[in-house]
């Protein structure tokens, strides 16, 4: 076993770790076997991050790591030294609601809100990565989640609203610009 293997694997012993999270550089402690949702949520004070079934299923838990939506609870703390992290609180930096927020909110996309975290930080990756989306495509990416309260379908009218005001919105800005 390495030394690096060694330090890692006991049991007990705090380690130091350093991210950025949602922009901000943030550094706190945890044992080596630390999820990152209980990390973000009690050591770092970022409790927007929802912890559902710990077993990666649910999909409340759901983060981008460096730009990647991923189950928080499936990833050790220790995995993310060093790492880009955003939580639904970094959607919302200025204290007002982002565009997918806005829409969920047009929508009804949420009821009790204890999934729609997870949600709408897949939605935001899923929306960077695929601009113009199908509804067949959006229902695909959501059948990672568990929500038992809207049905999925405001949630979807949700996201096709948003990108569909993106795209309005880039195509205004380029026949400015020419």
């Amino acid at each position: 076993m390495s030394k690096m293997s060694d330090t890692i694997m006991r049991h007990g012993k705090a380690q130091r770790i350093a991210l950025t999270l949602n922009g901000r550089e943030r550094s706190g402690h945890c044992e080596p076997r630390e999820l990152l949702s209980d990390f973000i949520r009690h050591e770092l004070g970022a409790t927007g991050t929802h912890v559902g079934c710990e077993h990666g299923v649910c999909g409340a838990c759901t983060v981008q790591v460096d730009g990647v939506a991923a189950r928080s609870c499936l990833m050790l703390a220790v995995q993310a030294d060093g790492r880009h992290i955003d939580t639904v609180e970094g959607l919302a930096p200025d204290q007002t609601l982002g565009d997918l927020q806005q829409a969920f909110q047009r929508h009804h996309a949420l009821q009790c809100g204890f999934c729609t975290a997870g949600i709408l930080m897949s939605c935001a990756d899923y929306l960077r990565r695929v601009p113009d989306p199908s509804e067949e495509q959006v229902r695909e990416m959501l059948s990672g989640h568990i929500c038992r309260c809207t049905g999925y379908t405001p949630i979807v009218a949700a996201v096709l609203d948003v990108a569909a005001r993106r795209r309005a919105e880039a195509s205004t800005e380029e026949v400015e610009h020419a």
